[in-house]
């Protein structure tokens, strides 16, 4: 598509601190939910039992239902995959003990025609991998951030690593609204909607230096409105390809969330609203950011040499 609004009269600028109120009102009531309603940690993270089943014939949840209550167990999580949903995943939270494994185990085999494969996660592991992708979120983070500001300057790595947190907090928010599952796939879509979102956030910021130096290169960028006129100048020159570049992924995305498998449909549902808040955050947040600490920045730049010289006048 072509939007062509390089060359249109449209401030994106102005309306900057209404962005900033927005942001931080979805942060607010991201905070409240996690406090309130927590996350629905899926047994990747919480000790449980996953037991993946396979049939000749096609499955039903309510079927599986009444095999597992005829051992007096009840499911807190049923999947159905497969062409014709002949596989289920079934979980169970807490740990079943070996009598309760063994008898289950058994009455799926005699139910099913196929020993069913059984795995447990115990607490400390749940713990050990909720820790070990914090960690690795952590370090991913970090490391854009060094990126960044060897790749341009400090504040661009800043700005970049803070519209992340937000991309990636937003998601998990939404997560906790509709209570949907935490789990290992969920973790790869948040890692790929980070990555999606930095690489929107570095062509946004790479036209945004540009097009400094190059004014730069004419005369001295004076105040806040020259500088928010490059800026704004950037982000409408990089947003037609911003548009065309999220409604490729998004329409896939959509695709595989609404015609895909249901052990995938949290996957695509994150990466859906990972994307829109990513797109989002690279247009109305990181640059916004920047412009407002580079001016800071700048202005401080100026007044320094007024004060060494009333210094070196007393």
């Amino acid at each position: 598509m072509d939007f062509n609004l390089a060359d249109k009269n449209v401030d994106l600028i102005k309306h900057r601190k209404t962005y900033f109120l927005f942001t931080i009102a979805i942060v607010l009531a991201g905070a409240i939910l996690l406090s309130t309603l927590g996350l629905n940690l899926g047994i990747d993270f919480e000790s449980g039992t996953r037991v993946d089943l396979v049939s000749e014939e096609p499955l039903t949840e309510e079927e599986i239902e009444n095999e597992i209550a005829a051992v007096g167990l009840t499911a807190d999580d049923i999947t159905l995959a497969g062409e014709n949903n002949e596989q289920a995943s079934v979980q169970f939270i807490g740990d079943l003990d070996q009598e309760e494994a063994l008898e289950l185990q058994g009455h799926f085999e005699e139910a099913f025609g196929h020993e069913p494969n059984m795995s447990t996660v115990s607490p400390q592991i749940g713990r050990e991998l909720a820790i070990n992708a914090l960690i690795a979120t952590g370090l991913a983070s970090l490391g854009i951030v060094i990126y960044v500001a060897i790749r341009f300057e400090f504040l661009y790595g800043l700005a970049a690593i803070t519209a992340l947190l937000y991309d990636a907090f937003f998601v998990v928010s939404a997560f906790s609204l509709l209570q949907l599952e935490i789990n290992i796939p969920f973790i790869a879509a948040v890692l790929t909607v980070i990555g999606y979102s930095i690489n929107d956030t570095i062509v946004t910021f790479d036209r945004i230096r540009e097009n400094v130096r190059k004014e730069e290169q004419e005369k001295d960028i004076e105040d806040f409105d020259h500088l928010a006129g490059i800026v704004n100048k950037s982000l409408l020159q990089t947003l037609t390809r911003s548009i065309n570049t999220v409604l490729t992924v998004l329409f896939a995305a959509v695709a595989i969330w609404l015609l895909g498998s249901e052990a995938i449909t949290s996957f695509a549902f994150a990466i859906v609203i990972g994307l829109v808040a990513g797109t989002y955050s690279s247009l109305f947040l990181a640059a916004q950011l920047w412009l407002v600490w580079k001016n800071k920045h700048m202005q401080k730049q100026r007044e320094k040499p007024a004060k060494e010289m009333e210094g070196s006048e007393s």
